[in-house]
This record gives structure tokens, C-alpha cells and sequence, in this order.
């Protein structure tokens, strides 16, 4: 039955009068007759029965009715939820982020947002900004925060930029690089990065590094960095400036400029019509305009 043949039938068993009923209903006495028709012959069964006095539900009518009561009452509760929706940011917001952001940036943004949204949930995922393209090309995920630049189609937005240090417990210069026999210290990540770091290094010493050892986690690279086994290329987003007796030096470009890491938000237009995403833009948003200069 449709909605308004539940409604029909409740008005009737509440005021068990043809006239009255139809007053509420807005529609004419043999209109209403008619309705109440079709809806015994859909049902098979009698559901009213016409007396001087008025209607009296059959039975089977008192079955039906509270079946139509019941069914009008979740109506009710379902338009009450779809409002609050509509009202509050719900629903499950899926990002998928560069792990080195993940660890070291996000966590402060996700706390703004839970707190403003606290009726929303998250789903995360790290890794490699090559994977995290990969998750956004499948629909995994509504966003992707990836670092470096991109062929993105869809939306993007720039998050921030931030420079890349040459990190170490006794080098001070750069010159001082070809000077030790301590390894160089790398950490896996994605090509992009890679091939950054290897034309610096080329186009400053134009030779390879004396010794290298490879780990699998910048936080390893970072530990073993600061407890003076060797040095490392490191972004300043995993640098919180309380480091105690650790030199950094800004790596430069070939016109003497900081080389610098870009990390970009991006996502296809369409996500952004969900209220937790464009949620999340806003309080990453007002989060970038909070942090100093």
C-alpha cells in the first residue's frame, strides 16, 4: 500500500465515520468509498463494516490498521532522521593519505573535526601517494592527500610546502657530506621523492654515497639519524624543532632556492556534495589559516 492508503485507512478507524474521515482527507464521500474498495480488494478481506452508528473495524481491519499505524510511525521516524542529516554532518568520511602526513600533520586537523563533528566517522588508510592515487581511481576513498605534484583531473586543493633538510648529528656544511665515512641514511617512499633527492645529490657531489642504508620507515631513518649512526635527507613536517644537538641543513635548488615538498588534497567534484567531506575541506581550511606564517 502507498503511504496515502495507510493514512486512509488510520483517519477512518479514528473518527469510524465516512463524512468525518473524508473532511480530513480532503476528498469526497465516494471518492473515499472507492479507495476503501480497492484496498479491501488488494487485501482480500473486509476491513470496515458500515453500521447507523458508523464504522467498526473487522478483525482483520484491526490487523491492517495497526499495520498502517506501525508503518506511518517508522515514516515519521525516517523524515526525523533524514532531517538530522540533512542538519548535521553524519556518515562516513574515507581518506586515504600519504603516510608521512598521516603521521605527522593529520592527527592535529582530525582532532578539530571530530570535535566539531562529532556524529561523523572515519575511515583512514597510509601509504605511498602512488597508492593513494590508485585508492582514489578505484573509489575507495572520497579523498586523497598525496605529497609532491600530480596529473590530478578532479578536484585539488593545496594543503602546504615544506622544505627538505639534510639532517645530522655532526655535519654542519654540505661540503662536509663527502668528508665522512658514516652511511647515508634513506628511507623507502614513492619515485617521486626518490628522483627528487637523487638529483640533488648528483647535482651537488656528482658521485654516489660512500655507504647507504636503506629502512623501510622515515621514523626508523629519523631515530637512527638522531642517534648519530649516519645522516639523512629529511622533510620538515617529521622535524618538531626539539631535536637537541641535531644540525639541519636546507637542501638547495640549482638557483640556490629551498627545494620544497608540496602535499595536495584531491578528490573527484562530486564527493564534495557530501556533507562530511566539504565538512572536512572547512576544517582543514580554517585549520591552515590558524597556523603561523
Amino acid at each position: 500500500m502507498s503511504l496515502s492508503d495507510l493514512n486512509l485507512l488510520v483517519v477512518l478507524a479514528q473518527e469510524a465515520n465516512m463524512r468525518k474521515a473524508a473532511e480530513r482527507l480532503f476528498v469526497s464521500q465516494p471518492a473515499l468509498s472507492q479507495r476503501l474498495q480497492s484496498i479491501e480488494k488488494q487485501w482480500g478481506v473486509k476491513l470496515f463494516i458500515r453500521t447507523q452508528k458508523g464504522l467498526l473495524l473487522t478483525p482483520s481491519g484491526e490487523i491492517i490498521v495497526s499495520y498502517a499505524n506501525e508503518m506511518l510511525e517508522k515514516q515519521e521516524r525516517v523524515y526525523e532522521e533524514i532531517h538530522e542529516l540533512e542538519s548535521t554532518v553524519h556518515g562516513t568520511l574515507k581518506i586515504a593519505c600519504a603516510s608521512i602526513v598521516g603521521q605527522n600533520w593529520l592527527p592535529k586537523v582530525l582532532k578539530h573535526f571530530v570535535s566539531e563533528y562529532p556524529n561523523a566517522k572515519i575511515s583512514l588508510i597510509t601509504g605511498w601517494s602512488s597508492e593513494i592515487l590508485k585508492s582514489l581511481y578505484e573509489g575507495e576513498v572520497h579523498i586523497g592527500i598525496i605529497r609532491g605534484n600530480t596529473d590530478w583531473k578532479g578536484e585539488k586543493f593545496h594543503l602546504f610546502e615544506d622544505s627538505l633538510y639534510l639532517v645530522d648529528r655532526e655535519i654542519q656544511k654540505v661540503e662536509e657530506v663527502m668528508e665522512t665515512d658514516r652511511p647515508f641514511i634513506q628511507f623507502k617512499s614513492d619515485s617521486n621523492y626518490y628522483q627528487e633527492i637523487q638529483n640533488w645529490w648528483h647535482r651537488q657531489f656528482q658521485t654516489v654515497p660512500k655507504r647507504t642504508i636503506v629502512v623501510d620507515q622515515i621514523e626508523t631513518c629519523k631515530q637512527m639519524t638522531y642517534n648519530g649512526i649516519g645522516y639523512a635527507i629529511l622533510p620538515a613536517i617529521t622535524l618538531s624543532g626539539a631535536e637537541k644537538n641535531v644540525f639541519k641543513i636546507p637542501l638547495m635548488d640549482e638557483r640556490n632556492q629551498p627545494i620544497k615538498r608540496d602535499t595536495w588534497l584531491l578528490g573527484y567534484e562530486s564527493v564534495f556534495q557530501l556533507r562530511q567531506v566539504n565538512a572536512f575541506l572547512k576544517t582543514i581550511k580554517e585549520f591552515i589559516e590558524k597556523q603561523p606564517e
